[in-house]
């Protein structure tokens, strides 16, 4: 009887490991993962967004003659019209996003946007599809060469007219009168920057020496919050350093997609100069940049603080009136 006894009150505690113990060591893991989990995931939603662009384009593209009857357009108008009214009906749901100063852009000539750029420019496809749905152009982007090599990536760069562009092809795409983006810290900026925003351009000129050629108006935009969406990690910071420099590629894992309020400030424009050298009209714009982002962004940014100015901004009503 003592034998049966033991093997029943056994199994009856061995039911209660499996059927209590374990559920509940399964919600602790969970629990305990969940924020490693949310951090790394969330970027994966924006990877999604592009190759649902990228299946859009290809649709638009494989149907163009169909689509054109319907459209009375060429099919890539068509489909960057349909990727904007998705993307800018994101920005607005996830990030709250919007731009102040659109004023300040000349929408009939050429003009060379310069930009800080985030761990992710998320920033600049917000600003883009808003370009398109409002005045229907698109703005050329220069872009690393290793996008290109993304797979399905290749029709978004056609698209969205995104190129590793050089001195004389981005002076050409703004002498044709189209408007431009440049991000001189580009990838080292993207995968080196922090939350103090500082500028990490390396002495770069090369878009001082395009606006010159072209004989345009540079416009500053900075996004409040970007480094707060999503940043690269802090820890292992030389080893990354190493390999960027070896590779060129960026390596640095990125962490984020927290929905921060995200908004665009537009600078004045800073008009040619014939008068001015490659390394004066950089350092004009480089300071015209950093007034912005010393007149928008608190440093250090704070991710808490940027979730709560989803719902109350402070700064909305100056912005708004300034």
């Amino acid at each position: 009887m003592s034998s049966e006894f033991l093997k029943d009150f056994s199994r009856i505690i061995e039911n209660i490991i499996v059927d209590y113990i374990d559920v509940d060591f399964t919600l602790w893991l969970s629990w305990l993962l969940m924020p490693l989990l949310v951090t790394f995931i969330l970027p994966v939603v924006i990877l999604l967004l592009l190759y649902i662009t990228a299946a859009i384009f290809y649709i638009y593209k494989l149907h163009r003659s169909r689509l054109r009857e319907a459209y009375g357009k060429d099919w890539k108008n068509a489909a960057r019209s349909v990727g904007a009214a998705m993307w800018d009906a994101h920005g607005y749901i996830y990030y709250g996003y919007e731009v102040v100063g659109l004023e300040n852009i000349p929408m009939d000539e050429p003009v060379l946007f310069i930009y800080y750029h985030g761990a992710v420019p998320i920033d600049l496809y917000y600003f883009i599809a808003k370009i398109v749905l409002l005045n229907s152009k698109v703005i050329h982007s220069v872009v690393d060469k290793f996008l290109l090599k993304v797979p399905g990536f290749a029709i978004i760069c056609d698209v969205m007219k995104l190129i590793p562009g050089t001195i004389k092809t981005c002076s050409a795409i703004l002498q044709d009168g189209n408007m431009l983006a440049i991000s001189p810290g580009g990838v080292y900026e993207a995968q080196f920057g922090n939350s103090y925003y500082q500028l990490q351009w390396k002495k770069r000129m090369g878009f001082a020496k395009v606006a010159l050629d072209a004989k345009v108006k540079i416009v500053p935009i900075f996004t409040k919050n970007l480094r707060e969406a999503f940043r690269t990690v802090s820890w292992g910071r030389r080893m990354w350093l190493r390999i960027y420099a070896a590779t060129r590629f960026p390596f640095a894992p990125i962490y984020g997609g927290f929905p921060v309020k995200l908004k665009t400030f537009v600078g004045e424009p800073i008009p040619y100069d014939s008068n001015l050298t490659p390394e004066l009209l950089t350092a004009k714009v480089a300071k015209a940049l950093e007034d912005l982002i010393a007149q928008h962004q608190q440093i250090p940014g704070s991710i808490t603080r940027a979730l709560l100015e989803r719902i109350y901004d402070p700064s909305s009503t100056k912005d708004h009136h300034s």
